[in-house]
């Protein structure tokens, strides 16, 4: 569902910058640093995991799980998701490592519920957002198993069933794109075909 309203966001607000790209470009980039202050101050974090990519927080926010709390977590998915979505909306830029840390953080977020561990947690979180973000089940599967090296293997399975559920749910929560009318065909008549002079001339002597 997190994947699905940031999509959805970014569509909503594309056709509002692109009508007033460099007026609304500079607003949407204040927007996004806002959001990297609210989540610093709140969180007593760097507000670097709202600003960038994800790219090199990855890996620092897995190993260092046990220093953000579970309201630091769900507060960085907040404001990392709405930043994510201005930015598809604004800014040129590949969605994969957004939607790998977001997937990682609510992974991260997951695994302090009573029986999942954090690895596994991991793994389905960024399965489950890549796939809603790059609509490429096999690729998402990929990218969660490889990541986590030699506990690849042994999550795949939950990797499978996160991709596959995320990817049911995204598509059924989607709307259908409005059909466009068909175009009306020319009514249908006799095709009366050009005449030559001579069949004219022929035509009045008949006449008179």
């Amino acid at each position: 569902m997190v994947g699905t309203g940031i999509r959805r966001l970014a569509l909503e607000l594309r056709p509002h910058v692109e009508r007033r790209l460099l007026l609304v470009t500079p607003l949407v980039g204040l927007a996004v640093g806002v959001l990297a202050v609210i989540y610093g101050e709140a969180s007593g974090d760097s507000f670097s995991d709202v600003l960038f990519s994800g790219q090199d927080a990855l890996g620092p926010l897995i190993a260092n799980s046990d220093d953000y709390s579970v309201a630091a977590l769900l507060l960085l998915v907040a404001c990392k998701g709405l930043a994510y979505s201005a930015s598809l909306a604004g800014f040129r830029g590949g969605p994969a490592f957004p939607a790998m840390f977001l997937g990682a953080a609510g992974g991260v977020a997951m695994s302090h519920l009573p029986g999942l561990p954090l690895v596994p947690g991991v793994a389905m979180g960024i399965g489950a957002m890549c796939v809603v973000m790059l609509r490429l089940p096999l690729t998402s599967v990929l990218l969660a198993t490889l990541l986590l090296l030699s506990d690849g293997p042994a999550v795949m399975p939950l990797v499978i069933v996160a991709v596959a559920v995320a990817y049911a749910a995204s598509a059924r929560l989607t709307p259908a794109p409005a059909e466009t009318p068909a175009a009306v065909p020319p009514a249908e008549g006799p095709v009366q075909a050009s005449r030559t002079p001579a069949q004219r001339t022929v035509s009045r002597e008949r006449g008179r």
